[in-house]
């Protein structure tokens, strides 16, 4: 016997993906990566910007693109038109879930608002993505990651103490809502398949953000302790940061006390048994006298030197990678954690970083890569049961 086709776990559930950028889009990559099927919905002459986002582009292409609308479909449609209007609804009931990230209203606005959409479908999920949520008195305004992480604390945090509040190289409030927003999708389908009824998710970027602030809020709000920026270390957490080899830079966390006592012994100190450094606390009040005192010792070392002594004796370490080690990571490609997928846009085998995270049964993957603007409308319209004539007048009609 064969073995039996294995079916992503969201196999059937059909997304219409009408966000724009990152948040939402991410959102429906997640749930694209696990096999559902996303209908990325354009206007045909305002596009996603995503489509030119990025420093790099191939062929005049996006590389971006091509990791955030993967595993999608992309279809044409003008919903500022009547016609476009009238089409989304016979979309929505054939859907599970509508994804959108637009400025609060604007679904209203356009007579899409959820009242009337589940009129059409009582079990559709409707996700909502923006920076400030859909209620309150500052729901009404633009929202983009770089507000949302400042707003939610994130942004005082970054950055060297001395200095201006700094950002990551990545737009995290958007990853971080666009996980909260697939998460919350998913539970809003757990509950529809006990109730026979779907629900707004509301995902506000600000709250993602403040959701991984850890205990920030109590800490003031207790004490009066205002977390502050730190640059690479966390506040009386030592050691555990970045340390200068010959050659580059490594991680090493050893702030438990029987992971110290073993980078003392790895290092030949009796740093263990010093009143300095014998307890966490008394660790944390001489935290850069230590952190200079490791530096010393890993900056006469190569980096793999520092990470064979690290492993030996079992204390967590590792290199602080770039792009390039991470393509050549030997780990990475047992776990198969980087995958290639071709694109046509780009002409190219495009490696981007596999569907997170495994499971055992019903893995998720990566079919496609980006889509071309509209590749899929007609295949989609003809289903909708739309003759190509009926199509070609859309098009004059700049409905599609």
């Amino acid at each position: 016997m064969t073995d039996p086709i294995v079916q992503p776990p969201l196999s059937g559930l059909r997304v219409l993906e009408l966000g724009q950028l990152i948040a939402g889009p991410f959102c429906g990559q997640l749930l694209g990566d696990f096999g559902a099927e996303v209908i990325k919905i354009e206007a045909p002459d305002r596009p996603d910007p995503a489509r030119d986002w990025g420093a790099v582009k191939v062929n005049d292409e996006s590389v971006f693109w091509a990791i955030i609308a993967r595993n999608k479909k992309s279809m044409t449609l003008n919903l500022r038109l009547q016609k476009g209007q009238d089409i989304l609804k016979r979309l929505i009931s054939t859907a599970d879930v509508l994804v959108e990230n637009f400025r609060p209203g604007t679904l209203e606005k356009w007579g899409l608002g959820p009242e009337v959409l589940h009129q059409i479908n009582p079990r559709l999920v409707i996700t909502r993505v923006s920076g400030y949520g859909q209620t309150g008195p500052e729901s009404h305004k633009p929202g983009y990651a770089s507000v949302g992480e400042a707003k939610g604390g994130l942004r005082h945090l970054i950055g060297e103490p001395d200095r201006p509040p700094a950002r990551a190289g990545v737009s995290l409030g958007d990853t971080m809502t666009g996980t909260f927003a697939a998460l919350g999708t998913m539970m809003a389908l757990y509950h529809r398949e006990k109730s026979g009824h779907g629900q707004v998710v509301d995902a506000a970027i600000y709250e993602s953000v403040m959701a991984f602030m850890e205990s920030l809020l109590p800490e003031f709000a207790l004490a009066g302790h205002t977390r502050e920026r730190s640059g690479g270390i966390l506040p009386r957490i030592a050691p555990s940061g970045a340390y200068p080899c010959r050659d580059g830079m490594v991680i090493i966390g050893a702030n438990q006390d029987t992971l110290f006592e073993r980078l003392s012994s790895m290092m030949g100190t009796d740093w263990a048994s010093d009143p300095r450094f014998a307890t966490h606390d008394a660790r944390g009040e001489n935290q850069t006298q230590l952190d200079d005192m490791i530096s010393d010792w890993t900056s006469s070392r190569t980096m793999q030197d520092v990470l064979r002594l690290c492993e030996a004796n079992a204390i967590p370490s590792g290199p602080v990678n770039t792009a390039k080690e991470m393509l050549a990571d030997a780990h990475m490609k047992a776990r198969a954690a980087i995958v290639t997928v071709f694109s046509p846009m780009l002409g190219q085998e495009v490696p981007m970083q596999a569907p997170v995270p495994k499971l055992s049964a019903t893995p998720g993957g990566v079919e496609t890569a980006g889509p071309t603007l509209g590749q899929d409308t007609s295949a989609i319209l003809e289903v909708l049961g739309y003759s190509p004539e009926d199509q070609a007048k859309l098009r004059d009609e700049h409905v599609i």
